[in-house]
């Protein structure tokens, strides 16, 4: 397990982070997984036990189950909390009442303290917002969250599913007005949706910030169980088709990726998540599970190495399609490129 620095500070986190998504199961987030307390203290030993670190979770999974189940797997294994980096979010409905959702400072200081109540912790690594919030000043998110970071409740601040404005923009009044700034941020990114090159991976390359990776599967569909003629029934794609994809593209890249893995005896999954460790601007690799032996597979992906020829193949197969401004920005930069 390789350790990677979370942006411009000095946090080292694993490349692999377990994903907490599939803990508990309430409401919609059924469709996602619906483990109980003895699996997930499995997950969370095995994974430690591999080295990983950094565990992410949000207030919104399962409304809140995730969270409660988290700190009482690090709790039940007897874990040094000072050696793991908790990661948690706040945006999502959490109620009924019409101020309890988004990024206003009530509900941020409100939910930070329900995170920590249900992870029975004193602080949290990286808080990140879990989305944008059209109907609140990013001046209002921003000082709520340098306040948390200020009392101590919080250490870090991330974002999450933001477009690359939102985030210069926020990176522009943190520092105009001496708040803390955002370290990372939590993006969809996977080789059959490599959308976030176009816009937001030159931002996070100059500003300097981490990139967290979720869904990095796409939702299943790199798994190495789908293809064109192939869909296994009990997938979570049937109840939950997302997220959304060009699925013939993606089944050129899938019969190119089985491929390589036949070539190196491994599975299509360790492929996709080795594809993802190869690029520069990725931090962590978020991994999620339902069973032992899936978590152990992914984490296999750690030793995965792909030569050059066939990170060129891939990248042909996957690369996105030209879209202005960037073929001109291509064209007038060639020149100065050293």
């Amino acid at each position: 397990m390789k350790y990677n620095l979370l942006g411009n500070t000095g946090l080292r986190v694993s490349e692999l982070c377990l994903g907490t998504m599939t803990f508990g199961g309430k409401g919609m987030w059924t469709a996602i997984g619906t483990l109980p307390q003895e699996e997930v203290n499995t997950l969370v030993e095995h994974s430690v036990e591999a080295g990983i670190n950094f565990i992410d979770t949000a207030n919104v999974y399962s409304e809140g189950l995730s969270e409660q189940m988290t700190g009482a797997a690090i709790r039940n294994l007897g874990l040094k909390r000072d050696d793991l980096v908790i990661a948690t979010k706040v945006r999502g409905k959490m109620g009924s009442g019409p101020n309890e959702t988004g990024l206003t400072r009530k509900h941020i200081l409100q939910q930070v303290d329900e995170s920590l109540k249900r992870l029975q912790m004193d602080y949290i690594d990286l808080y990140q917002i879990h989305g944008f919030d059209p109907l609140t000043p990013l001046e209002e998110t921003l000082s709520a969250l340098d306040s948390l970071v200020s009392s101590g409740k919080v250490r870090y601040i991330g974002c999450s599913n933001l477009a690359a404005w939102h985030i210069m923009k926020a990176l522009g009044i943190s520092e105009r007005n001496h708040l803390a700034k955002f370290v990372s941020l939590q993006a969809y990114y996977t080789i059959a949706g490599r959308d976030i090159e176009r816009e937001i991976v030159p931002l996070l390359t100059d500003q300097k910030l981490g990139l967290m990776v979720w869904s990095p599967l796409a939702g299943g569909l790199l798994s190495g169980k789908y293809g064109r003629h192939t869909s296994p029934e009990d997938s979570r794609r049937v109840n939950f088709d997302f997220p959304p994809v060009n699925k013939e593209k993606a089944y050129d890249v899938i019969d190119m990726m089985q491929e390589i893995a036949l070539t190196k005896e491994v599975s299509v999954a360790q492929i996709a998540l080795a594809w993802l460790l190869h690029q520069p601007v990725v931090t962590t690799v978020i991994i999620g599970a339902k069973r032992p032996e899936q978590l152990e597979d992914n984490l296999k992906a750690t030793g995965v190495t792909l030569t050059s020829d066939e990170l060129a193949k891939l990248d042909r197969i996957s690369k996105l399609s030209p879209e202005y401004p960037g073929w001109m920005l291509e064209r007038q930069g060639a020149d100065r490129k050293a």
